[in-house]
């Protein structure tokens, strides 16, 4: 026997049936009786604000270069007075640059002079390279400007004309080396220690020399 065909609108009406069946099914089981304002228990009970306080200031805001500050700290520490700070600051136009004799002071040892072939300034880790010449031999040595071992540091002589060079490191070489700067801390010392003294004592320093020759 052959299956009885049913138009199309059949099909249509009886899928929208089944539609409105599952529609209702639906509403049934999610109907819900909502309670009367009266019996909801937020209502009676009075509501509790809840104290807020502000986020904590981040030490990134205040501190916001912590490792300058600590230097700085250290450098007013170490340098009272300043003067080893200017002594080597960019910003002074009398300042020690590379090239120049400088005659460092120790509070245990003996002075060593030479001559200035490199400046790193480092905050309180600033130090300077000396080279000079003893029994014909180049001797070179770091010297931290805010060491308390470092009892002072003298410009004995400047460069004529400014180094082009932040580093005179070809002053190593023979064809450059300056060789034994002794005899010119020599003269600086005689100059200071003519002009540091008294007139009394210069009189009568000239006396004796006098004296002798007679």
């Amino acid at each position: 026997m052959t299956p009885t065909l049913r138009p199309l609108s059949c099909w249509k009406s009886l899928l929208r049936q089944s539609r409105q069946q599952k529609i209702i099914f639906r509403s049934l089981t999610t109907y819900h009786h909502s309670k009367p304002a009266s019996q909801t228990p937020l209502q009676t009970q009075a509501v509790r604000k809840i104290k807020t306080y502000p986020p904590p200031s981040s030490p990134a805001q205040i501190f916001k270069e912590p490792i300058k500050n600590i230097h700085a700290e250290q450098i007013a520490v170490l340098d009272p007075t300043g003067a080893r700070t200017n002594l080597f600051s960019k910003t002074n136009p009398e300042a020690a640059r590379v090239g120049d004799i400088l005659l460092v002071r120790l509070k245990t040892g003996d002075p060593f002079a030479g001559v200035c072939i490199n400046i790193r300034r480092r905050g309180v880790e600033t130090g300077i390279l000396l080279r000079n010449e003893l029994t014909r031999v180049g001797v070179e040595m770091w010297y931290k400007i805010y060491s308390p071992n470092v009892e002072g540091i003298e410009v004995v002589q400047r460069k004529a004309k400014r180094a082009r060079r932040a580093r005179l490191t070809y002053m190593r070489k023979p064809k450059h080396d300056m060789g034994s700067v002794q005899n010119i801390v020599l003269q600086y010392q005689r100059t200071r220690g003519v002009l540091g003294r008294p007139d009394g004592e210069r009189r009568q320093t000239s006396k004796k020399k006098t004296k002798g020759k007679k």
